[in-house]
């Protein structure tokens, strides 16, 4: 399935897209897309039979905003340096072990939200990222196949960074991760059913329509069930949870001088397939 929430900002509904794509409304069926309705398999299972029997209401998608396609996320775990090829082009070593930052939920926005430039930002950079939203607690896991297990769906999420801000102001990753606007999400969560090998997946980014970033979940150092797995370890996750897994080659940082950071007026659009398509322009904060 394919959901999603739609609606002004704070007042997203749920909603549904079917397999003809049509809007479906869900509102009448469930109260929300969070943690709670995709830890419960018989709420999962109603709303798969309404939209199997036809029986939802269409919405007319004509200009209405896509919000974030998770409501009332309670963390955001992200893997820094997951790619193979973003290793190399930033010049490091692929760690040993998967490197972990959080970002904070609030900095999460639509898939078509301006993306605001921090105030003193000079290098503010892209990461088009594939995002994975847990359906099930997740606590002290053995294995990858387990971590795949407690995934409820998957989404396409922008980790927009401020690369001054995350490594020369101070030695954290968070000022520069963890900025108004930095995560817009989605268009959908596609659930797991529908994605038999997230490590087959293809994304793209393009800056005011050059692309700039074109490569595979194949590339990824610490795949989705061994990062779950891991994470699990440290932390428990919860439905609800959401764990960004790293950004292939081509981001701004990795590029020769003088490095192409986003400015005012850029227009970012990503995709990873299956998952759907952003589009964000940038404005000053």
């Amino acid at each position: 399935m394919k959901l999603l929430r739609v609606g002004t900002a704070g007042a997203e509904r749920p909603a549904l897209l079917d397999a003809e794509g049509t809007l479906r409304d869900l509102s009448g069926l469930v109260d929300d897309i969070d943690g709670a309705l995709l830890a419960d398999d018989t709420a999962l299972d109603r709303v798969r039979a309404a939209a199997a029997s036809g029986e939802l209401p269409a919405l007319d998608a004509a200009g209405l905003r896509i919000g974030p396609p998770l409501g009332r996320i309670g963390k955001i775990v992200c893997i820094g340096l997951n790619y193979h090829d973003h290793a190399r082009e930033t010049g490091v070593e692929a760690p040993p072990e998967p490197v972990v930052f959080l970002k904070a939920p609030d900095t999460v926005i639509g898939p078509h939200d301006t993306v605001l430039v921090p105030r003193g930002s000079v290098k503010t950079d892209w990461e088009v990222e594939l995002a994975v939203v847990i359906g099930r607690t997740a606590r002290y896991l053995d294995s990858a196949e387990e971590g795949l297990a407690h995934v409820a769906g998957y989404a396409v999420a922008h980790d927009v960074s401020e690369r001054e801000f995350q490594i020369e102001r101070g030695g954290t990753w968070d000022k520069g991760k963890n900025c108004e606007t930095f995560n817009p999400l989605g268009p959908w969560l596609v659930t797991a059913d529908e994605v038999p090998d997230p490590q087959r997946l293809p994304l793209r980014l393009w800056v005011n329509g050059e692309l700039k970033q074109d490569g595979t979940t194949a590339e990824q150092i610490f795949p989705v069930g061994e990062v779950v797995r891991y994470l699990s370890r440290f932390m428990t996750l919860y439905p609800g949870d959401v764990v960004s897994t790293g950004t292939p080659a081509g981001v701004a940082m990795g590029r020769p001088e003088p490095k192409p950071y986003l400015r005012a007026g850029d227009v970012v659009e990503l995709e990873i397939e299956g998952l759907g398509r952003q589009r964000q322009e940038l404005k000053d904060a």
